[in-house]
């Protein structure tokens, strides 16, 4: 340490250590649909932008993969849902989602088959948009962008 220094040594090496630490690794979007075809699609069109993706076939997989002893929690920044599945459809599991520790996790809604009520049921869940198929790519990559903090 020099007498100019206002920092210790040890200051010093923890502020270098603090300043090249590697970056975190990208959040993940998840994206849930009972059809095989869109999400493949809906994960390739984002994968050709970089933004890595992890695909439920079912609210309720999407469920498990968000509970908190999961790896996968840790890492989904976004879930892209459709409206219509199985058991735990599109609205149901954005309400489990909001009830949960990860109440705050932006949802994108996808959906071929919707109603006005389905659009204001899910606008009162406070989702960030609702797209409906055939969707504009460069939207929903916008929002997907904007929601992970990668928007350049």
């Amino acid at each position: 340490m020099s007498d100019h220094d206002i920092l210790s040594d040890a200051e010093q090496e923890a502020l270098r250590d603090i300043m090249f630490e590697p970056e975190l690794p990208p959040q993940r979007v998840l994206i849930v649909d009972d059809d095989k075809d869109a999400r493949e699609l809906l994960a390739e069109i984002l994968g050709l932008d970089e933004i890595d993706c992890v695909t439920a076939a079912s609210g309720e997989e999407a469920l498990r993969m968000l509970m908190p002893d999961t790896d996968n929690k840790r890492r989904i920044g976004l879930v892209i849902t459709d409206l219509r599945m199985g058991h735990v459809g599109g609205l149901e599991l954005i309400r489990r989602v909001r009830e949960s520790e990860r109440a705050a996790l932006p949802i994108i809604i996808v959906s071929g088959d919707a109603s006005v009520k389905d659009a204001i049921a899910a606008m009162h869940l406070s989702v960030v948009d609702f797209l409906l198929k055939p969707i504009d790519t460069r939207k929903l990559l916008g929002l997907v962008k904007r929601e992970l903090g990668i928007e350049p």
